[in-house]
């Protein structure tokens, strides 16, 4: 007999939110605050930037400026501004059917979490604009948890702070390989990626996970049956 899933740890960008560019047009933001260029750091910015979503951006930076902590706390200061000026402009919209997931899932008696790679603020500033604080449980960023993805740091704190009795009972979503290499450490007994992303078919194929689901629509017919 299967152990019903009683939490589901849901990340948010390219999951359950499209942002329509605005992280790619934040990351070029944190680079001119701190007086650098794409090609000064990487070949390739914008497959950076699809490699390192979904995790945590403080460490995104930190890794990206060989350590310099300082510079990498002004680069994201930056690119938290730029999104959370995005998210204002209403270019932060919920991806289609996740309020319908959400609903149906609670009302089967399973909690909500979102992850994110966000700092608490913009993470907050997000939900309150798509008007979902009542519609989950619970959300974390990475300064919640102590690590972000992909170490499964949030995920044990959702399953902690939300009572769960046990890690097989939790579900983990996300559309890149770091979400499900965290699901995997969490030790969940479903970890699914979605194509709604940052991270195609293939790529997510290369990472442990037990489903690749088209969209975060299919989850509550994979849960719930």
């Amino acid at each position: 007999m299967s152990i019903p899933i009683r939490l589901a740890a849901l990340d948010m960008a390219g999951t359950t939110v499209a942002d329509e560019g605005a992280v790619e047009e934040a990351f070029q933001a944190a680079l001119d605050a701190v007086g650098l260029v794409a090609g000064d750091l990487m070949d390739d910015p914008a497959a950076y930037i699809r490699r390192t979503m979904g995790q945590s951006k403080i460490t995104v930076f930190t890794e990206l400026l060989g350590g310099d902590r300082h510079r990498a706390e002004q680069a994201n200061t930056a690119f938290e501004a730029a999104f959370d000026q995005a998210v204002d402009r209403g270019e932060v919209v919920a991806l289609p059917g996740s309020e319908d997931v959400f609903a149906a899932l609670r009302a089967a008696g399973v909690r909500i979490c979102l992850t994110t790679g966000f700092s608490p603020t913009t993470r907050d500033r997000i939900i309150a604009a798509l008007g979902w604080g009542g519609l989950v449980d619970l959300a974390l960023s990475p300064a919640d948890a102590g690590r972000g993805r992909p170490w499964p740091d949030m995920i044990l704190t959702a399953v902690l702070r939300l009572r769960i009795d046990d890690v097989a009972e939790v579900a983990v979503v996300g559309d890149t390989t770091s979400d499900l290499i965290a699901g995997s450490r969490s030790g969940a007994s479903i970890v699914a990626g979605v194509l709604t992303g940052a991270h195609s078919a293939d790529e997510l194929a290369e990472a442990p996970h037990t489903h690749l689901l088209g969209s975060i629509i299919e989850l509550p017919g994979l849960i719930l049956g």
